[in-house]
């Protein structure tokens, strides 16, 4: 434990090119690395990654170690764990992040196993405590009704995930330098039990929500399943994806792929728009990073109205009908 020390995050790529979720990870570390004054490491595997190395400095990486090896192009988690728990024995950082997809959900939980150390799952916040020098890692309990901060005050890595968009990356800066390190793989470390056979993209409606710039996102205060209807040709008109709170999935108005909080996803658009949602803390917690947050709710004391950049207080009865016709005229008055 005495001789842990920097942060490290763990990078991911796609078909070789760095995954934008790498960036937003660098900007967790950036600032945990700056409170503790120790160096900030991207270790990332793949096949090519090599190339992106240079975006990872200029995100805010002091060092890159790129695992590079045609073996390991496509994400198997025995093949990525072994040789990333030998670097890790080899270099002893004190903090290792990961972002909640599935690679870190699957891979975090075997480095922490085969490390002896303690992982907390699915972060909404990551600050260090000065007076310990510790990690404190906040994540949500008992259906999000409570935070707890968590501490792993004898072992280390101290190990955390964190869940994609809930932190802006920080801007690319060009002009940084920094250390980038090809690391050599033993091959034995990458055998594998598991055969990839394909790979099938989800395409139903709500799987693009994290990536969306304006999410329109409906809850208990549409009052029937009917308005769900009305939203999802709101926002195709608007070139939007339509989000939901966790009171309108459990009445199964739409499916649990669009739920937005923290028993669903987190969202960081352009544009947030609000419709019959009181604003829980759990949901809150999923989309406050937008960059402009509008709620439209018949309760002037809505709690959504404290994040919100436009407030609107209205009958949803009467507002979604005269949007749904004000954009029909539009389309009209255009021609099409």
């Amino acid at each position: 434990m005495n001789e842990a020390r920097g942060v490290w995050v763990l990078g991911e790529q796609r078909d070789g090119q760095i995954h934008p979720v790498s960036f937003e990870l660098l900007a967790w570390g950036r600032a945990l690395a700056d409170d503790l004054g120790v160096p900030l490491e991207c270790l990332i595997g793949g096949h090519g990654v090599v190339q992106g190395a240079n975006q990872l400095i200029a995100h805010g990486a002091d060092r890159v170690r790129c695992l590079d090896h045609r073996r390991l192009g496509t994400f198997r988690v025995d093949s990525y764990a072994q040789p990333i728990e030998y670097l890790i024995r080899k270099h002893t950082p004190e903090i290792l992040l990961a972002a909640a997809t599935t690679m870190g959900r699957t891979l975090m939980p075997v480095l922490a196993a085969n490390l002896r150390t303690g992982l907390t799952a699915d972060c909404t916040e990551l600050t260090i405590d000065p007076a310990e020098r510790l990690l404190l890692q906040t994540r949500p309990a008992i259906g999000g009704n409570v935070l707890a901060t968590i501490k792993t005050p004898q072992h280390r890595p101290q190990m955390a995930t964190v869940r994609p968009k809930s932190r802006r990356p920080m801007p690319s800066d060009e002009s940084r330098t920094g250390d980038i390190v090809t690391e050599f793989v033993d091959e034995r470390l990458l055998d594998s039990r598991v055969s990839r056979l394909g790979f099938t993209e989800d395409l139903t409606k709500g799987s693009s929500i994290q990536d969306a710039e304006i999410v329109i996102a409906g809850g208990r205060g549409l009052r029937t399943p009917k308005r769900f209807g009305e939203l999802f040709t709101i926002a195709e008109r608007l070139d939007a994806v339509v989000g939901a709170s966790r009171c309108a999935v459990d009445q199964g108005w739409v499916p649990y792929a669009h739920q937005v909080g923290l028993s669903g996803k987190s969202v960081s658009p352009t544009l947030y728009i609000a419709l019959g949602i009181s604003g829980s803390p759990n949901h809150l917690a999923g989309m406050s990073s937008a960059d402009r947050i509008i709620a439209v709710n018949n309760d002037p004391d809505a709690p959504i109205f404290q994040v919100a950049n436009v407030g609107i207080v209205a009958d949803l009865a009467e507002f979604l009908p005269a949007w749904l016709e004000r954009l029909r005229s539009k389309d009209e008055g255009r021609g099409t």
